[in-house]
């Protein structure tokens, strides 16, 4: 994670995944492997939390084996972000909102939107690259729901926030820790093991209709 420590109005997190974007972005690099079918099936699974995130993620990662990382670069061109979901960064951001992605996808796909979107904190796994090629494992620590929760409360202490000044996004069940840490949990479009846990819930196309959810929050 990056930024400079300011004056806040509020900090928003947002999952990646089915959230700030429209795809998982694993399974459009499984695509140019030929194994997105197997890859889908794991996902759904584990955001139904049927299975543990971490063991399907390395399982996921697993099958990307000897994929060579130009593919990279084909997948960055072709994220299709949530309708809204620019503009509701843009406007929490010239109101003042801390923003963040975290994501148990990836940095070498997320962070150039990320940047261009100019989002302050970007917390998501690494593929472990030798040589060019996938090695089929996950570099350093998997971003698993608690990850993400601890990742929400770092960053709410670091700009002084309570809790009631915190809105967490996401769809699945690696979600669920950080949203129900949240002053105010938000889940949209998502699974039944999120929609349980959330505050709100959100079923439109835009991701813009949490935006009357950080304005109540930033008045408390």
């Amino acid at each position: 994670m990056s930024g400079t420590v300011r004056t806040a109005t509020g900090l928003l997190v947002s999952d990646v995944d089915s959230t700030f974007l429209t795809q998982e972005v694993i399974e459009l690099v499984a695509e140019h492997a030929g194994v997105r079918d197997r890859v889908e099936e794991i996902t759904t699974a584990a955001m139904r939390g049927e299975l543990d995130f971490s063991q399907s993620l390395r399982a996921r990662v697993a099958l990307l084996e000897g994929l060579e990382e130009s593919v990279l670069a084909e997948v960055r061109a072709v994220l299709v972000p949530t309708p809204g979901a620019l503009e509701l960064m843009a406007r929490a951001r010239a109101a003042g909102w801390v923003t963040a992605l975290v994501s148990g996808g990836f940095h070498e796909i997320i962070d150039p939107l990320a940047a261009e979107t100019g989002i302050d904190h970007v917390l998501a796994n690494r593929f472990e690259i030798v040589d060019g090629r996938f090695t089929g494992k996950v570099s350093g620590p998997i971003i698993d729901g608690e990850a993400k929760r601890r990742t929400l409360l770092e960053l709410a202490e670091r700009y002084g926030l309570p809790r009631e000044r915190v809105v967490a996004m996401g769809d699945g069940a690696n979600d669920r820790l950080m949203v129900e840490e949240a002053g105010t949990g938000i889940a949209f479009r998502a699974k039944p093991a999120l929609r349980e846990a959330a505050d709100v819930i959100l079923d439109g196309e835009s991701l813009l209709d949490a935006w009357p959810h950080l304005e109540a929050a930033a008045s408390r």
